[in-house]
């Protein structure tokens, strides 16, 4: 925002990070929940070695990933009153990418799980490799690709902030 403070551009940066943190951790805790729900099932017993490995990684990167996007909750509550949002911003954003990517690898691993109990290994692996694709298509490489989007996109001559009617200026 072109008019606002620093103060305020942190306080916007962290409400922003905080909404993408909702999102994020409501899918990893029912990721979650699901998984820690799993071993009690019929079907469990009759899990490859295999299998249960898969399972664990699932598991633990599940948990690892909704320790991470938790966490500024808890950093916040650390830094709170103490002018130090710069800094909860920064390590928020760190987190929040670590757990993001501990959450594409329970993710995948609990495709990898189920599709190999569903399915051969040779499909299991196919399916894994697409879903895992998938997700760093939309997670890391589109937004790597489109990183600065909009600012070549001015071949209307119309500018999304300027007055209707404005040209962009060379």
């Amino acid at each position: 925002m072109p008019n606002e403070s620093e103060k305020q551009r942190w306080d916007r940066n962290f409400a922003d990070l905080l909404q993408e943190l909702r999102v994020a951790q409501t899918g990893v805790q029912i990721l979650f929940a699901f998984l820690l729900t799993l071993p009690f099932s019929n079907g469990f017993p009759k899990t490859t070695a295999f299998q249960k490995d898969t399972y664990v990684v699932a598991l633990i990167s599940a948990a690892f990933a909704t320790a991470l996007i938790i966490s500024p909750v808890a950093f916040h509550r650390a830094l709170f009153r103490q002018g130090r949002k710069p800094e909860l911003v920064r390590y928020s954003h760190r987190v929040a990418t670590w757990g993001l990517a501990c959450m594409l690898v329970s993710m995948v691993s609990s495709v990898l799980l189920i599709t190999d109990y569903l399915l051969s290994i040779w499909a299991a692996l196919i399916i894994t490799v697409i879903t895992g694709a998938w997700f760093l298509f939309f997670w890391v490489i589109l937004p790597a690709i489109r990183r600065n989007w909009g600012e070549d996109d001015d071949n209307d001559g119309v500018m999304d902030d300027a007055p209707k009617g404005a040209t962009p200026s060379p």
